[in-house]
This record gives structure tokens, C-alpha cells and sequence, in this order.
């Protein structure tokens, strides 16, 4: 079970996306490089796929049952997105934030997504431990293949992995 330490900072990395959010586009009405913000939509398309498309695929893969959610999984999902990283919807998280600072480019916006950036690494950490305590030396294999939050090393990895067979 997750530590209350941690699930707090879950709950306040939360608090400050949303606040990023609203200052983005209500306060601070994206001002700044176009260039940049550019990217930061390019980033947030990314992190949409990150974050939703794990709902379908371990209710899918994860030996999920009848009407319970998604993340209740008793099988270890390695395949789709979860051969690229272990933790997409954390990751979507953190590029969620960034994406944020790079369309309001407003250093309030900046320091709030560096810290919630930075909560969101912290839970993954302790994701890993409960990872292992429930699925053992195959969770512990898995760790060694797929990054955690790197995709780009975790894309990489796996077009090695595919010319090697």
C-alpha cells in the first residue's frame, strides 16, 4: 500500500497542475514564443496518449476483473506502451507539466510544474517498490528492459530488442 507521504504528493502535484493550467489560460493567456508553444502542444498531444492509453490497455492485458478498474491489474503488462516505459501515466504527467510551462512560458507556471514534476518522480519510486512486491523477479526483469519514464530510451531499447530476434 502506498505510503500516506506519497500519496499526498500525488494529491499535491495535482493541485498544481490544475493551478498551472488555470494560470496558463486564464491568467497569463499564453503570451510568448509561438515556437515554443508550439512544442508544448506537440508535448501535450504526447502526454494524452500516455495518460489515456493505459486505461485500455490493462483493462485489456492486465488480467482485470469484471468491473473493477483498470488499475487492479494481476498480470505484469509489458507489451504496447508498457515495453516503452513502466509508468506512462506518470509520464504523462510530467509532460503534461511541460507542456504547460512551454505555452504560458511564465515562471510562476515554470516553478509550479518543476516542483509537481518532480512529486510525480518521487511516486514512481515508490510504484517500483509496490511493482516488485507484487509480481517479484519478473517485475525486477522488467525493470531492467524498460525505463521508467524515459520513452525515447525505451523506443530505442525496443527497436534493438526487435532487430536482435
Amino acid at each position: 500500500m502506498k505510503s500516506w507521504k506519497f500519496s499526498a504528493g500525488i494529491v499535491i502535484a495535482s493541485i498544481l497542475l490544475v493551478t498551472q493550467y488555470i494560470l496558463a489560460f486564464f491568467v497569463y493567456k499564453l503570451p510568448g514564443l509561438q515556437a515554443l508553444q508550439w512544442i508544448g502542444w506537440g508535448i501535450w498531444v504526447i502526454s494524452l496518449i500516455f495518460g489515456v492509453a493505459p486505461i485500455f490497455i490493462l483493462g485489456h492485458r492486465g488480467g482485470v476483473a469484471k468491473g473493477k478498474s483498470y488499475v487492479e491489474t494481476t498480470q505484469l503488462v509489458d507489451t504496447s506502451l508498457y515495453a516503452i516505459v513502466r509508468h506512462p501515466q506518470y509520464l504523462a504527467g510530467i509532460l503534461f507539466n511541460l507542456a504547460l510551462m512551454l505555452l504560458a512560458q511564465h515562471w510562476l507556471v515554470i516553478l509550479l510544474g518543476a516542483i509537481s514534476a518532480v512529486l510525480i518522480y518521487l511516486d514512481i519510486q515508490t510504484a517500483d517498490q509496490e511493482g516488485l512486491e507484487k509480481f517479484g523477479d519478473a517485475y525486477r526483469q522488467y525493470m531492467q528492459r524498460v525505463p521508467q519514464v524515459n520513452f525515447l530510451l525505451g523506443i530505442i531499447r525496443l527497436i534493438k530488442a526487435k532487430r536482435m530476434m
